[in-house]
This record gives structure tokens, sequence and C-alpha cells, in this order.
């Protein structure tokens, strides 16, 4: 599949996501699937009550506790494929970092909605949130493991301040829940072999129904300052690097650790 980098950038920088429709195949969702689910397999085991209770996500996907080194290095190679670092360099031409890796599944939990959020919320207040929308982003590439109803987004929002009603509805405030409807969501549904690309400070959320299990994978410009943010178990030690075909998303965090490292 041709690939347009600089339409990819255009399209990110004005409405803060991009979706590329069967961009993996078959084999490359299959591979990709039977290692994800080793680690949701026992991730759910080892969570049992906050599985039934509260979940509907975990991370630390490519850590140690639950895969081999083997079947780390298939997500690391699948991470930096030339599938993927083209679609990355469109978003973040300039040394993008590893930061972490996500997986988004259907809450057990039936009280459990899918709700309106800015991944920004959960570290800064209001103020700091209107600074960090501004200042650079982490971007989400999500990869859908099986057909899902996908997520909703307001597109444009990553650069821009909530309307009254997003934010009444994402506060919860005005006797409105982040579960509610918003006049301004658009909602993408997914297929497995499509690749999703949105800016983790926009205003989204995720739908819940069918089988939900998607691989989010995510990148961050290295001006930004989200070093303290990166497990150093979740990255490829000096063994692996040499078993990475393109290892410089790697490198690119593990430079910046050592930077930080020196400095401190």
């Amino acid at each position: 599949m041709k690939i347009n980098e600089r339409k990819l950038n255009i399209d990110y920088a004005e409405q803060g996501y991009f979706v590329i429709r069967n961009y993996f195949d078959n084999g490359e969702i299959e591979s990709l699937r039977k290692v994800v689910l080793k680690f949701h397999q026992l991730w759910k085991k080892d969570n049992e009550k906050f599985y039934k209770e509260e979940a509907f996500n975990s991370s630390l996907i490519t850590g140690s506790e639950y895969l081999t080194s083997t079947d780390r290095i298939k997500l690391f190679n699948f991470i930096s494929s030339n599938k993927m670092m083209a679609i990355i360099k469109s978003v973040i031409p300039d040394k993008p970092a590893f930061m972490n890796t996500q997986l988004f599944f259907n809450p057990v939990n039936p009280d459990l909605k899918n709700f309106w959020h800015r991944d920004c919320q959960y570290d800064h207040d209001v103020e700091d949130q209107k600074i960090a929308i501004q200042e650079t982003q982490v971007v989400h590439f999500r990869v859908p493991l099986f057909d899902e109803l996908g997520m909703e987004l307001v597109p444009g929002s990553h650069k821009r301040w909530d309307n009254a009603e997003e934010f009444a509805v994402r506060q919860e405030e005005q006797g409105k829940l982040s579960s509610d409807e918003l006049s301004t969501g658009k909602k993408i549904q997914l297929a497995a072999g499509d690749l999703l690309v949105f800016s983790a400070d926009m205003i989204h959320r995720g739908l819940y129904g069918l089988e939900r299990l998607a691989l989010d994978i995510l990148v961050f410009d290295p001006a930004g300052d989200f070093v303290d943010y990166v497990d150093d178990d979740c990255l490829p030690d000096s063994d692996m690097l040499a078993k990475i075909d393109d290892a410089s998303l790697f490198n690119n965090i593990l430079e910046l650790k050592m930077q930080r490292a020196l400095c401190t």
C-alpha cells in the first residue's frame, strides 16, 4: 500500500487523527494477536478482581512479567516494522520515541460506560490541560485485533479547548455524565487490519461492544518531557535490540533516558 506521508501529516495536524483501512494483512494480525492474547490471558488471571470490577484496559504489554523474550521481540519488531515506522514518522518525523503499549477491551462490569476524556486530564488540572494541548502531544497508534465498534473522537479538539457542552460532559458538571453523547463526536468503526492514529489529548472515548481488543502503541516527540512515564522493563535490553530490525524507536527513548540520568 502506497502511503502519502505528507497528507497524513496534514490530516493529523488539522483533525488530530486519521485512519488507514486494511493496512495490515491477515497474517500480520494473526501473528500479533497470538502474542497479545498470551499476555491478555495471563494478565486477566493475575488481576481477576480488578478485571471483573473495574478494568477496560491494561498496559506494559512489552514488559517481562507475562511474555517470554521471544514474544517480546516479536512485539518490538511489529512496533518498529517498516509499516509502523512509516506512519509514526509521518506524524513525528524527528526522532520519535517509544513510550508504552496499552490493550483496550470490553469491561466485564456492565455498569462501566464508555467515557469522554483527554489523556492529559489525569495528570493536570484544568488550567494546565489548556497548556498541555498546545504543546507536544503523545500519539496513539491503535491496531484492532478483531472487528470492533471503534472510537468516537472530536475532530480538531487536539488543538482547541472544550466548548461548553464538551466541558460539562467531560467534567461531569451541570448534571451531565462523561458517558453522555456529544454533538461534536465522530464515530469511527474499526476492523482487524485497520490502523487508527490519534492524539492522546484530543477529546475521545472508546466504544464498547463486539470483540473489542485493540493494541495501542504510544509514541512521543522527544521535545516533550515524557521520559519519566516510560517503564524501563518495557524496553528491549541489549540482546533484544540486536534482534530488532529497526531499533531506532527504542534507541531514541534509551538515549533520552541516558540524558536524563546524566542531568540528575
